[in-house]
């Protein structure tokens, strides 16, 4: 038997779980960033456990809705399957998927990635409607507001770029698309491939939301090229439309610059151990020369042309 296998509050949890009954080994999986995630071999099959962080309560997560969400994108088909939901323990339990987990060098690497994705984002967004909203610009103030009331730490200049992406923001608002389900939390980690289909998992922040958020965050994971973004877009609304690149080129700088405040407050709350400073930082530096450059007033000028 493994420590895991050994491990007094794994072991509470798996006593009230039917489907771990025979549970033969627990190996812990990487990756989360506001929970743990283990593979559970059973002698009947293998399953995906996955323990929150009780403290993530305060970034917008909402445990019953992440179940919900989960089981409406496995009907939509490119989820997995709940098993089973703890919500007094915050513990969800899935099925495996065995599939390769991407990176975000897979989607700038690969041929043909880039589209089998933007397929997979549109199956999940046809899908039946998911529990909650997700509207970033309304999430950001309230990390901001956290941040700033309690004196998390945040970047130099960051105060001071904010009317920028303030700016993106109202345009945004007064040209806001359909809103679909969506994951609104999509690294590429976050993609499995099998070989024949693209499974999206991780539902904490799923909500109903505009499909360009989607992209554009996604993007951003990806630290995607222009002409990557272009490709994606492309495939996504299957025509070449600028109004839409550009759209998802803008909520890619405002998606990044919200998570570096969501990496503050990870910071200071989290139980996990994890760099959240190098992670938010990575994003701020990664976003800065786009809102201060070209890129930002190319955007801007772009997606004035459709502001109503």
């Amino acid at each position: 038997m493994t420590s895991l296998m050994q491990d007094l509050r794994l072991k509470s949890i798996r006593d009230q779980i039917p489907a771990f009954a025979r549970a033969t080994h627990i190996t812990a999986l990487g990756g989360g960033l506001t929970n743990m995630n283990y593979r559970v071999d059973t002698k009947e099959g293998v399953y995906v456990m996955r323990v929150s962080d009780t403290a993530t309560g305060i970034l917008g997560i909402n445990r019953e809705n992440e179940k919900l969400n989960t089981e409406r994108a496995n009907i939509a088909g490119v989820g997995p399957v709940v098993i089973d939901f703890l919500p007094a323990e915050n513990v969800l339990v899935l099925s495996w998927i065995n599939a390769r987990t991407l990176h975000k060098e897979d989607l700038q690497q690969q041929s043909g990635l880039l589209s089998r994705v933007a397929g997979a984002l549109k199956t999940l967004h046809a899908g039946p409607a998911f529990a909650g909203d997700f509207y970033f610009p309304v999430i950001r103030s309230k990390y901001l507001e956290i941040v700033l009331r309690n004196n998390y730490f945040i970047p130099a200049r960051y105060l001071s770029v904010e009317p920028m992406i303030r700016q993106l923001e109202k345009i945004m608002e007064a040209t806001q698309e359909e809103r679909v389900p969506c994951n609104n939390d999509l690294l590429p980690e976050n993609f499995l491939d099998d070989g024949e289909k693209i499974w999206i998992i991780d539902y904490e922040y799923a909500g109903q939301n505009e499909p360009s958020f989607e992209i554009g965050n996604l993007a951003g994971e990806a630290a995607l090229s222009e002409k990557q973004i272009t490709t994606l877009c492309d495939a996504y609304w299957q025509q070449h439309r600028p109004s839409k690149i550009a759209r998802a080129r803008a909520w890619s700088m405002i998606a990044r610059y919200g998570w570096v405040l969501w990496a503050s407050i990870q910071e200071a709350i989290s139980s996990i151990s994890f760099d959240f400073r190098t992670w938010g930082m990575s994003k701020w530096n990664s976003v800065l020369p786009e809102i201060t450059g070209d890129d930002y007033h190319a955007v801007l000028a772009e997606l004035k042309k459709y502001d109503s």
